[in-house]
């Protein structure tokens, strides 16, 4: 029988009036309810330990989360500006033996810049749901939906399939990526000689994927080099090297840089398997006939049917609380708890921090020596770079015939210094994420290079002035931009420990390092258990290894 959902009182405290939260001492505290602290959140309370999920903000999903219009400038510029916290170190309200340390909350986006160029055509402000963390989708065949299923969050979510998949260039040309038998034979850019090698090509790997003989499988050799390489050596044109490595492997970098750090370079295992990956995805569900999917409401749906789930379970979520400071043993410098800015003390064995917090250490106090100790281990801002995103609310669909689908432009595609591919992802009106007749792209020299590509986008001094780079009868039919953002967000460490924070979203299209971490974040804290373990059947139950997915 599935499990009822708690009422909402039961499940959410909005933290208005600060009401005292009960009990005051959990087995894991989660502050930020962006999608892996959400999904550790429900397989911590389904494994019966008990669980307080905290966020400063008034809505769920945090850096995943799907904000309208406003709502997303407002979260963009506040969380691009520093929350400085106080640097001294007080005694706990509760307990003389802690200490308490401050929180700051750091900026982890910048250089937003937001542009409405038709304010009268986005009125219904409430009726987009706009991607923090995109453009994303889902295989039908990766980490992300056997996770799904298996913890049965498929209960709270709907997904529509992707329509089609396209590569694209700096005149705004969208070719069809050619990504099986019939798409290959349809396809009118490629000649009788290069549908030959690609066929040749998907014969190979498939034979390798399966093993069917031993003679014509890639050696391990060959599996060793870099994937660019194996593609030369299977004499195939620069244009099909593009459509393999940047729209159906999905790699990000380009891999004919000389200068490539190694840990960049694509090994042609790595690509087989993600070839595998969009192979097994292509109609794995029955409405679904390509590989990719993406969530009814935008992918702010998927932390928030976690939450539903660990509430079930469970967990109690208090949003609109932020945490003021950290509770640290004064004499072991351990972590034992928090501070709401409620006033109340919290107590847990471990805690799950978001990444823009950071405690705050000053040079002027004198913290006892293992407490000084501890809080310079707690590298929680470990930044790696940064990934620019872009959302773009456009007059229409850029392919009158579809409603959503993907674009790749790989490396060098746009202009000769191109380094990394750019994806853009149209969502229409059909997955709930824009009201009818309005299309969303997501998508600062690259993305609005790719944007002018695509679109007719407006001066800023003049509206119905439109940019043009190429002939203007040649963009005559191009969708107008009316809204935009675009923004720089760090990408950062995951840190273990007893206090652990996710890194923050990465640059993908799919889920799948993230939830690598994930998985090793709840195994560290739980050695002995599974993630959302197999829950036995009864005979007569439906089966439940299905998605709702509208065709």
């Amino acid at each position: 029988m599935e499990e009822s959902d708690p009422t909402p009182a039961a499940a959410v405290i909005e933290s208005c009036t600060f009401d005292l939260i009960e009990p005051s001492t959990f087995d894991l505290i989660v502050i930020g309810t962006g999608l892996p602290e959400s999904i550790v959140s429900a397989a911590v309370s389904q494994s019966g330990k008990t669980v307080l999920h905290l966020d400063p903000n008034p809505f769920y999903g945090s850096h995943f989360s799907s904000l309208s219009p406003s709502n997303l400038s407002e979260f963009l510029l506040r969380n691009s500006r520093e929350t400085p916290a106080a640097t001294h170190f007080l005694q706990s309200n509760s307990n003389d033996r802690h200490v308490v340390v401050n929180l700051s909350s750091r900026p982890v986006y910048s250089d937003v810049e937001i542009y409405n160029y038709a304010p009268q055509s986005l009125t219904a402000d409430h009726k987009f749901n706009l991607d923090i963390s995109g453009p994303r989708v889902l295989f039908c065949a990766d980490k992300s939906i056997d996770l799904i299923l298996k913890s049965q969050v498929n209960h709270y979510l709907e997904f529509k399939p992707i329509d089609a998949s396209f590569v694209g260039d700096a005149n705004g040309t969208l070719s069809p990526v050619p990504d099986s038998r019939a798409a290959i034979f349809k396809d009118k850019t490629l000649g009788l000689v290069d549908k030959n090698l690609l066929m040749t090509f998907f014969k190979l790997v498939q034979q390798h994927w399966h093993q069917q003989q031993d003679d014509v499988s890639i050696s391990d050799d060959d599996l060793e080099t870099p994937f660019l390489h194996f593609l030369t050596k299977m004499n195939l044109p620069r244009k099909i090297q593009n459509i393999i490595l940047y729209a159906i492997a999905m790699e990000n970098y380009d891999q004919e840089q000389e200068d490539l750090p190694q840990g960049l370079i694509l090994k042609t295992r790595d690509g087989i398997n993600r070839l595998f990956l969009y192979n097994t995805s292509i109609a794995r569900f029955q409405n679904s006939l390509g590989p990719m999917i993406y969530p009814l409401y935008g992918l702010g749906e998927l932390p928030q049917a976690f939450c539903r789930r660990a509430a079930v379970k469970g967990c109690i979520h208090v949003l609109r609380m932020p945490v003021l400071a950290l509770l640290m043993d004064k004499d072991t410098g351990q972590y034992r708890g928090v501070r709401l800015s409620s006033g109340q003390e919290i107590f847990s064995d471990k805690l799950v921090l978001d990444s823009s917090y950071t405690p705050q250490l000053s040079s002027a106090s004198s913290p006892p020596l293992p407490l000084r100790e501890s809080l310079q281990g707690l590298t929680l801002t470990g930044v790696q770079g940064k990934v620019v995103r872009g959302i773009c609310i456009t007059s229409s669909s850029l392919k009158p015939d579809l409603a959503s689908f993907l674009i790749v432009f790989p490396p060098r595609s746009l202009y000769l210094e191109q380094v990394v591919a750019i994806r853009v992802l149209q969502i229409a009106a059909d997955l709930a994420v824009c009201p009818p007749d309005i299309d969303v792209n997501e998508g600062k020299k690259l993305l609005l290079t790719a944007m002018n590509a695509l679109l007719k986008v407006p001066t800023l001094d003049c509206p119905q002035t439109h940019s043009t780079e190429n002939n203007e009868s040649e963009k005559e039919e191009r969708p107008i931009l009316l809204w935009s953002a675009l923004y720089a967000q760090e990408l950062t460490e995951g840190q273990f420990g007893t206090i652990s924070s996710f890194p923050m979203p990465d640059g993908n299209l799919n889920f799948n390092d993230l939830l690598d971490v994930t998985v090793k974040m709840f195994q560290r804290h739980n050695p002995n258990e599974d993630l959302f373990p197999e829950i036995s059947k009864p005979e007569n139950s439906e089966n439940d290894d299905e998605l709702n997915l509208d065709a």
